[in-house]
């Protein structure tokens, strides 16, 4: 009976050309399990910023015991549980009720909870980055260290500021949508350009962030140290146009950006289960068999079910696990076998040890980036990513028969 596997060194050695290629177009996908990699404890594991599960935990602990009872009786109404979708519920409440009651509350009782929510979060993620090297550090190292054609790009869900203060401290310039210093403005018209330099990074904080707040003219601005808690979030119900647009600018250009041709989306700590998100993904991708997404996922693949779904209906995305990959569509336990180049079993280490694939982890995943050299074989300058994927003999699932196989 024969069996597939996937032989984990084929793929990095052809990612680690891909990412040292500075022709090449790349995108970054943060999510939630990106900050979570650094560790802040002393005797125990203690996470920078928590991910969604402890967020959540978090917000709860904050609330009074009124405000729990209505967040709880919200959270039991909707499936996927997350604060992200209580709050979008309770502000579509807030809307739409006035004086009427639910769970208690009317529309200002709601309209009291939004901001306590917005409080107890903006408690949580506004941390400071660690002085010692950091995930975020060396992600901000690679980008310095290539001369590109084409600026970085970074997607993220998250809404704390610490990839903006990795940027900072080596003055790498960026932008982010806004214009301006006192008052930063969002001008969704740059957005849509591509007229930067290549060397200035493009920061999209796709799901808000702690340093926006609804500014005088009812618009969303940019406040250096805002104290303000009334975040903006997306939400799953539609807002005024002026809470609505930096939204639906940032989505537009993440959504372009994967229409682009021969472009490679790089995820890290990214569950894939935001509908709203992967949705575009999968939207972008069907239309452009030149792009490709490479998902590192940080646990095994029974239990990255998202992932799994948009690999099985996309062939241009590849997900990474830690026992196994869905490449081509082909889902597949990892097994190594000859070397692909001299040595490179050093290199080996830093992504795969015992049956274990690492780079799901971010702080594994940017240490790659960061000491990622050209110096191994095959330029890849002239090879479309596309061919990743769909030629069979650039990097062809391996068979082995019986489990049996002859490194």
């Amino acid at each position: 009976m024969n069996e597939s596997v996937h032989n984990p060194d084929q793929y990095m050695f052809g990612f680690r050309q891909i990412i040292t290629n500075g022709k090449k177009k790349i995108g970054i996908l943060l999510g939630a399990g990106a900050p979570v990699s650094i560790n802040v404890g002393k005797d125990a594991w203690e996470p920078l910023i928590p991910n969604v599960v402890g967020l959540t935990r978090a917000i709860k602990s904050d609330l009074s015991p009124e405000d729990l009872t209505v967040f709880n009786e919200i959270e039991s109404s909707i499936d996927d549980k997350n604060f992200e979708k209580v709050l979008s519920k309770i502000r579509a409440l807030a809307d739409v009720i006035g004086t009427s009651r639910v769970h208690g509350y009317d529309s200002k009782d709601y309209i009291k909870l939004t901001n306590n929510i917005c409080n107890s979060i903006k408690k949580v993620v506004d941390r400071e980055l660690p002085v010692s090297p950091t995930p975020y550090c060396e992600l901000v190292s690679w980008i310095n260290g290539i001369n590109r054609k084409h600026g970085v790009e970074v997607f993220t869900t998250n809404y704390d500021l610490l990839l903006e203060q990795a940027l900072e401290r080596v003055k790498t310039p960026y932008f982010d949508g806004f214009s301006g210093s006192r008052n930063a403005f969002f001008d969704p018209s740059s957005i849509s350009r591509n007229d930067l330099p290549p060397r200035w990074a493009r920061v999209w904080k796709l799901h808000g962030s702690i340093g926006w707040e609804i500014g005088p003219s009812n618009e969303v601005i940019r406040i250096p140290h805002s104290q303000n808690t009334s975040m903006v979030y997306p939400s799953h119900i539609k807002y005024d146009q002026t809470q609505a647009a930096p939204f639906s600018s940032l989505f537009e250009r993440f959504k372009n950006f994967l229409l682009e041709p021969d472009t490679l989306l790089i995820s890290s700590g990214f569950s894939f289960a935001d509908a709203h998100i992967t949705s575009k993904i999968i939207e972008s991708l069907i239309a452009n068999p030149s792009a490709a997404l490479f998902a590192f996922q940080y646990n095994k693949i029974s239990e990255e079910s998202f992932a799994r779904e948009i690999a099985m209906k996309c062939p241009n995305v590849s997900v990474f696990c830690r026992d196994g990959a869905i490449i081509n569509g082909v889902e597949a336990k990892w097994r190594t076998g000859i070397l692909p180049a001299k040595n490179w079993q050093t290199i080996r280490e830093e992504y795969f040890k015992g049956e274990e694939f690492l780079l799901g982890d971010f702080k594994t995943l940017t240490r790659f980036l960061a000491t990622a050299g050209g110096e191994f074989g095959i330029k890849f300058e002239d090879i479309p990513l596309e061919s990743i994927h769909q030629t069979p003999d650039l990097f062809p699932p391996q068979k082995i028969e019986n489990n049996k196989q002859d490194a």
